[in-house]
């Protein structure tokens, strides 16, 4: 690999950008590296093209767990089973946008899905913007990023509108429609990822609030209300899967609103089927072979490296890697081992002349839109590891 050295930008800078995140909170170091990862043309295409192919191949698969009532090899609560379907079969539930995560890509190692992170992902601020002012700062016009994240889900905000490819009848189409986002009190990445999002519906031209998720109203029968406004749209950046087990109640009266058609909520239920690892297996049963997916299974693998990680999971918690003798090369611990383990063949990341490790992660919004990476000096890239932007040489 190679990295273009560059200086980082400041604490203060980052700090009027609202992002929050810009130390790591353990070592106080920076959580940006002070390097550019450079992409040729063709792999940035590559990345590209891979995010497209894969989002199709999910949908297709996604039929087939609805049509075999899969959910339980997903494992998916089962008060969540009735609004995914709901949000699957209304083309009004429209996906905003996911986050692929790769292996390889770069070097001519091969590209390897990881896992989508399609309910929540995060990311997108260090990706969407953080990387972008890096090349700013440094005054490396003459390079390209690719990076068109911002754009792509403004448009996929107009689409919820237009419900085609095309929005520039957006505004012939909307009636005033109101979206509000809303995050939990005290997960600060998740508010300033919201409020961005919010920024970006104020400009492809919707009313919109922020309101933490204690502060709404959800009536089964009305709809969603803050502060006596009644809201269309509503995009929460919680886990569909921490809803259905910790707040049993909302997720039924989600549920309710859904079906009655009170209230679009983003990104859709559906999207969790997408979240789970387990719906790896479902591709591979599906696409066997495919080679931009590794094989995995619901047993240990035989004679080949593989990784155990739950259903769900954050932060690389609960994840196991073995060696094809079995032996455990790297492992963390967490708060996901309730959930189901899937076993994932290994996959080759990228690494620098240090040997850290390189992960990219592909933002997709209606099409593959934005690369970033994050770095680590350990298989597992956890919540120690870094972000580095790039650039394309």
């Amino acid at each position: 690999m190679n990295l273009l050295k560059v200086k980082p930008l400041s604490t203060e800078f980052l700090k009027s950008i609202n992002f929050s995140w810009h130390t790591d909170f353990d070592d106080n170091t920076p959580y940006l590296i002070d390097k550019l990862v450079e992409v040729e043309e063709i792999e940035a295409k590559t990345y590209a093209r891979a995010a497209d192919e894969l989002y199709d191949m999910f949908v297709e698969a996604g039929d087939y767990v609805i049509d075999n009532n899969l959910f339980h090899e997903l494992n998916i609560p089962f008060n969540l089973v009735d609004i995914i379907k709901a949000s699957w079969e209304n083309d009004v539930h429209w996906h905003l946008y996911g986050r692929f995560d790769f292996a390889g890509g770069l070097d001519r190692i091969p590209i390897k899905l990881l896992e989508f992170n399609a309910d929540t992902p995060t990311l997108l601020l260090d990706t969407a913007i953080a990387q972008w002012a890096m090349l700013k700062a440094n005054n490396l016009d003459e390079y390209r990023q690719f990076n068109n994240i911002h754009e792509c889900i403004k448009e996929n905000f107009q689409r919820l509108v237009t419900l085609e490819e095309n929005v520039d009848k957006f505004d012939e189409y909307y009636e005033g429609w109101k979206i509000l986002f809303s995050s939990v009190r005290g997960a600060q990445e998740d508010e300033d990822t919201t409020r961005y999002l919010e920024s970006i519906a104020k400009e492809a031209g919707f009313e919109s609030a922020f309101a933490y998720m204690d502060e709404i109203e959800f009536d089964p029968q009305e709809g969603i209300f803050f502060e006596d406004v009644q809201y269309d749209y509503f995009f929460k950046l919680v886990p569909w899967e921490d809803i259905a087990i910790s707040e049993g109640d909302l997720a039924l009266i989600l549920t309710q609103i859904v079906n009655n058609q009170k209230a679009i909520i983003l990104n859709p239920a559906y999207t969790l089927m997408f979240q789970s690892k387990a719906f790896m297996k479902i591709l591979w049963d599906l696409f066997p072979n495919h080679p931009l997916l590794l094989e995995t299974s619901f047993e240990p693998l035989k004679d080949k490296a593989y990784v155990k990680k739950p259903a769900f999971g954050r932060e690389g918690e609960n994840i196991t890697v073995y060696d094809e003798n079995g032996d455990i090369v790297d492992q963390k611990d967490g708060h996901y081992d309730n959930f189901k383990p899937i076993y994932q063949e290994r996959a080759v990341l990228n690494q620098d002349s240090n040997k850290n490790f390189y992960q990219a992660g592909v933002f997709f919004a209606y099409e593959g839109c934005g690369l970033g990476f994050r770095t680590g000096v350990r298989p597992i890239l956890d919540d120690d590891a870094k972000f580095a932007g790039h650039i394309i040489k």
